[in-house]
């Protein structure tokens, strides 16, 4: 009998001990955010991230000097980016955003956001700290092309411009170097052969 009524205390009591904790709960403050509806923002109104989130990519492509160790370094092979020397004597190089001596054109630069697994593996080969993580994570799109995203800011045109440039350069050096040939060969000749 003692038992019987032991149960029905044990019972009685563990319900109360739950509708203590239930009650409890319902003057703290809330801790979950409606999400897409509202947003987690900190106190200044700008949308909250954790300090190590690891969201969609940017690059500055005023710091980037095409050195490809993001290409590199990317497990999954999400970046491409295509590079063009500078051709000595071109009169648009401008220094990276850093003060730093520009050596490439980053002609072509993409990010192909459905590949990318966002390990943040390619920010830290970066020299120049160009290429970093955003807390932007709301960028859903209908169509799988429309996650690939170019930074480069060179249009076609003056691509062509650069290459032919480079060219031009390639082939006056070329020849420059047949005629220094020739001259060595022709001073080659005139010497006599001294025969011991």
């Amino acid at each position: 009998m003692v038992r019987y009524f032991n149960n029905i205390w044990l019972g009685l009591s563990t319900i109360l001990i739950g509708m203590r904790i239930t009650i409890s709960h319902l003057f703290y403050r809330n801790v979950t955010v409606q999400y897409p509806n509202v947003h987690p923002v900190d106190k200044a109104g700008a949308t909250e991230m954790p300090p190590n989130a690891r969201n969609r990519l940017f690059l500055d492509i005023d710091l980037c000097n095409g050195c490809n160790g993001c290409v590199r370094a990317c497990p999954v092979n999400c970046i491409s980016c295509e590079t063009q020397k500078i051709t000595p004597g071109d009169t648009d190089v401008k220094p990276l955003k850093d003060g730093s001596k520009r050596g490439l054109w980053v002609t072509d630069y993409k990010i192909d956001f459905a590949k990318c697994c966002f390990c943040g593996l390619c920010t830290e080969p970066c020299p120049t700290e160009a290429i970093k993580m955003t807390p932007e994570f709301e960028y859903t799109k209908l169509k799988r092309e429309d996650l690939i995203y170019t930074f480069s800011v060179m249009t076609p045109e003056q691509i062509q411009a650069k290459k032919d440039m480079y060219e031009k350069f390639q082939a006056e050096k070329k020849k420059d170097e047949e005629a220094k040939k020739a001259a060595a060969a022709k001073e080659a000749e005139k010497k006599p052969d001294t025969v011991s």
